[in-house]
């Protein structure tokens, strides 16, 4: 199966355990893989025949920027069942997606690194 691979998508969001997370906000990173048959873009030229990533970038940030989760393992599944939703434009919808979501500084005392949920969902599921 092909992939499409989007990195480094960034955006401010209010996902968080602790109730300061929920007002004051973090940074949060999302690395996706989207698996799906790409033979007739290739083919075609045509971003009908592909999934239009601009889309799944967009409800990336959206879901960030607007969600009041308490988990991020929560967050990220939001943003795999977004992926996997028919897509709005009459392009292509992937079959299965990887959700790489970073919380890139955790309010944990004594902790410097950062938290990644690493998930994996298909439309099947």
């Amino acid at each position: 199966m092909d992939q499409i691979h989007l990195t480094g998508i960034r955006c401010y969001g209010y996902t968080g355990y602790l109730d300061e997370e929920q007002v004051l906000g973090q940074w949060f990173e999302v690395d996706l893989t989207l698996w799906l048959d790409l033979a007739k873009a290739g083919a075609s030229d045509r971003i009908e025949d592909t999934y239009d990533y601009r889309a799944a970038i967009a409800a990336v940030k959206q879901l960030i920027s607007t969600s009041k989760f308490a988990l991020i393992e929560r967050l990220a599944d939001a943003i795999a069942q977004a992926i996997l939703t028919p897509n709005q434009t009459g392009g292509k919808r992937a079959e299965q997606v990887r959700v790489r979501l970073t919380k890139l500084a955790a309010p944990i005392p004594d902790f410097g690194g950062q938290i990644t949920v690493d998930i994996t969902r298909s439309s099947t599921d």
